[in-house]
């Protein structure tokens, strides 16, 4: 293993295996279903979004400043260096916990180096530039080059998406009682993304999921970063169909491409419903 480690939270929605394989440390977020309290990896996604077609209610917390700092000292115990990259600032309290946690430890560790980024990403975007990250390091970068291209890349991490029940992002305050109901009645779908501030962001409103999903796919060609050589990851709210669809236009178009389909994870989840699809890749600007 490298002198340093990359970690991340669940926010970044990395499916275990992804983890496993650039070495990347996963510390869980919270949340409540019903009387229950439960970690993020914990609940079966599955199980989790019929849940939430039963209206069962779900809340979540980040992780507070002292889970973050025994999650460091394992690994600065073990002589390792790190590099804690965080789900968005803009949507959630985790990274400032992290952030704090790190400096409190950098006073008792001296000899070890605590770096910390927020990367204003969520979900899969910010599991995409955690993986691109864990990419370098494999390539041998420092942990200094390392933070550094997570910091010139994150406000190119791409994210798109659409809901399928807007009475998810109405509970949320993202969109208006109004809105949710007309939305409802007349099969529109927002078309979202998240900006440069790291916060989620209404873009516009498409007829009909599908071209909603068509929608998202287009950005590729508006925006990506030498699109047929990247590594796109797609995330759903137990829709699969649907990710394996707009998976299908991305290798019909770029075949030289890897596309990786995951969760949208509980965190998340619990905010933009079931039927939740996502779209994350480098692009010219989010």
């Amino acid at each position: 293993m490298s002198e340093y480690v990359i970690l991340t939270d669940s926010g970044a929605d990395l499916p275990g295996d992804v983890a496993a394989r650039y070495e990347i440390g996963v510390i869980d977020l919270a949340l409540q279903i019903g009387n229950e309290s439960k970690l993020n990896g914990e609940v079966d996604p599955k199980e989790f979004y019929a849940l939430l077609r039963e209206k069962k209610t779900v809340t979540t917390s980040a992780v507070n400043m002292e889970r973050f700092k025994a999650f460091f000292e394992g690994y600065l115990k073990a002589g390792k260096d790190i590099l804690y990259l965080g789900f968005s600032s803009g949507l959630s309290a985790t990274y400032i916990a992290g952030r704090n946690a790190a400096e409190e430890l950098g006073d008792a560790y001296p000899d070890r180096k605590i770096l910390t980024l927020d990367t204003l990403s969520a979900s899969l975007g910010q599991g995409l530039l955690v993986t691109l990250t864990a990419k370098k390091r494999e390539a041998g970068a420092t942990l200094d080059e390392a933070y550094s291209f997570a910091l010139d890349n994150r406000l190119h991490l791409c994210h798109w998406f659409t809901v399928d029940d807007l009475f998810f992002l109405k509970r949320g305050g993202r969109v208006s009682a109004a809105t949710a109901v007309l939305g409802s009645m007349l099969a529109i779908k927002p078309f979202m993304h998240v900006d440069n501030e790291g916060h989620l962001i209404n873009v516009s409103k498409v007829r009909g999921r599908r071209a909603s999903i068509d929608a998202m796919f287009d950005k590729i060609a508006e925006t990506a970063i030498a699109p047929e050589g990247q590594l796109y990851y797609i995330c759903h709210g137990d829709c699969i169909e649907d990710a394996e669809y707009l998976s299908a236009k991305i290798k019909a178009k770029y075949p030289e491409s890897e596309v990786m389909i995951g969760y949208t994870g509980t965190v998340i989840g619990a905010h933009s419903g079931p039927g939740t699809l996502a779209l994350f890749f480098l692009g010219t600007e989010r």
